[in-house]
């Protein structure tokens, strides 16, 4: 398993452990949810964006062969 320093700070590292003891969770399990939530998020978003500027450009892209 490859390791990524997180840079919590003190209160941020405590605050993440109290909410895993309070769910029965490792802070590392509650860390990797956050993560894979935010690249769910992030996914969405620029897929949005990436089929707004398909339809906003879509002549242009058609003269381009696409």
């Amino acid at each position: 398993m490859n390791e990524l320093p997180t840079g919590l700070s003190d209160p941020e590292r405590a605050a993440l452990v109290d909410l895993a003891d309070a769910t029965g969770r490792t802070p590392e399990a509650l860390a990797l949810d956050a993560v894979w939530d935010l690249l769910r998020a992030e996914r969405e978003r620029v897929g949005v964006e990436a089929a707004r500027l398909a339809r906003r450009h879509a002549p242009l892209l058609e003269r381009l062969g696409r």
